[in-house]
């Protein structure tokens, strides 16, 4: 499409096409070519009229400094989710496949205000804590792990088998997991965001979160859960759970996605491959152009209201894209000028992502350690006949299927520091790690 055109052109296969209708972000056409219908939508101005899912309207800006005005202006634009006036008038109701992560939660990301300084403090501070070379020593190990349990075959799925364990392992051992909790954390968080049994992935999360302040608060460590709880904020227990729910589930699928996606570039572009020690610019490369969240930052205005020429109503549903932005023209000549990291994919204002630096971190150091144990891995399927999942909210593929010479690795055999002031989980020998979890079998692996 030309993006000259004076008369905007839906993209083909796209349902809004000559019905004056919304612009559905969802569903396979969306998937397949985000930024065609990110051109579209730039024809409406600096917001556009979107669909989310069957029936869920909401406005989406695409440009960078109306996304940026909304993010920064707390006070027009409020985060409680309690205000979206569609769910509020039954319009949307709770089983929408796009309420999961839009209906309210008492957490940070859906807090305004003194509510949101201090629980955002307590996360940010917690989080801050986090030790540089602990984290790239447990994501070493926990990549080694991975790794062990497909090397031999010569081939793998880089997304299921290593980028969408990678993340939970990493956050189990950060929030100090034992076997137990840890298995029903990486039980749940996958299963809500795979829309496998969604209800009950979602109720075993909150109950093995629960079990685990319970645990912190008899016998803490050192953990980001046990920094949360002691934090000057003095959180309660259900605070507390909500605030690791959200670290939980809001990091593992976008890392996830930014491990994927950012594999996904340098198997596909050849400048990587033959020039080398690029994976920092990949990734900056793929925040840029395929950011793992691409539309997402949920805002409701508090009273009627414009955005950018663009008239809004109290409690409307007003979402950033993230990727639309970034590719527009203000940002591009932002790129081409050399600010390599103006970009909007850890969003920006009071909400912008707490854990930008362990997120860069555990995605290159999870990348460095796959390409060093296998140094001819390559895509095993033409590029054009990867799929993306649908979905309004994430940039993700559903499978990136990979090929390399098969390679031994060696049992890691020096277990992760065990969490200050507890014992280290040992699993009686007599039980067989099959029987166990994920996190447990990573565990019994350790220790072998």
């Amino acid at each position: 499409m030309n993006a000259h055109d004076t008369a905007p052109v839906p993209p083909p296969g796209c349902p809004a096409h000559g019905s004056g209708a919304r612009v559905p972000l969802h569903g396979p056409e969306f998937a397949a070519d985000p930024q065609a219908y990110y051109e579209y939508l730039r024809h409406y101005g600096a917001a556009a009229p979107v669909e989310l899912a069957p029936g869920v309207e909401a406005t989406l800006v695409t440009d960078y400094a109306a996304a940026l005005q909304l993010l920064q202006d707390s006070g027009t634009f409020r985060k409680d989710a309690r205000r979206w006036r569609a769910f509020n008038e039954g319009k949307v109701g709770p089983d929408s496949p796009v309420a999961p992560l839009l209906a309210y939660r008492p957490n940070c990301m859906f807090a305004d205000g003194a509510d949101h300084l201090r629980l955002r403090q307590a996360v940010t501070d917690s989080m801050a804590r986090v030790d540089t070379r602990r984290l790239s020593r447990s994501t070493e190990q926990i990549s080694g792990y991975l790794i062990s349990q497909f090397a031999a075959r010569g081939s793998a799925d880089l997304l299921g088998d290593y980028a969408k364990q990678l993340p939970l392992f990493v956050f189990n051992e950060l929030f100090g997991c034992p076997a137990d909790i840890g298995d029903r954390v990486l039980f749940g968080i996958s299963g809500m965001f795979d829309g496998v049994n969604a209800d009950k992935a979602v109720e075993v999360l909150f109950q093995a979160v629960g079990e685990l302040v319970a645990l912190k608060r008899s016998k803490p460590g050192d953990d980001v859960t046990s920094w949360l709880m002691r934090h000057e904020a003095a959180l309660s227990d259900e605070e507390m759970v909500h605030q690791l729910a959200l670290l939980l589930g809001a990091g593992a699928e976008p890392l996830r996605n930014l491990i994927g996606n950012t594999l996904h570039r340098l198997l596909t572009h050849e400048r990587y491959a033959r020039e080398g020690g690029l994976i920092d610019e990949a990734l900056d490369d793929t925040l840029w152009e395929n950011p793992p969240m691409s539309n997402y930052a949920p805002h409701y205005p508090a009273a009627d209201t414009e955005l950018a020429g663009q008239h809004l109503q109290a409690g409307d549903l007003v979402l950033v894209s993230f990727a639309a932005a970034n590719t527009g023209p203000a940002l591009r000549a932002s790129r081409q000028a050399g600010s390599n990291r103006a970009h909007l994919a850890w969003s920006a204002g009071p909400h912008a992502c707490p854990s930008k630096e362990p997120a860069r971190h555990i995605t290159v150091t999870a990348i460095e350690h796959l390409l060093n144990e296998l140094p001819d891995v390559e895509l095993a399927v033409p590029e054009d006949s990867l799929t993306w999942r649908p979905g309004p909210f994430n940039r993700a593929l559903a499978t990136l299927p990979a090929r390399f010479t098969p390679a031994r690795t060696g049992r890691r055999t020096e277990p992760l520091s065990p969490v200050a002031g507890e014992e280290p989980e040992t699993p009686a020998p007599s039980r067989p790690a099959e029987r166990g979890g994920m996190w447990s079998q990573f565990l019994n692996w350790l220790t072998r």
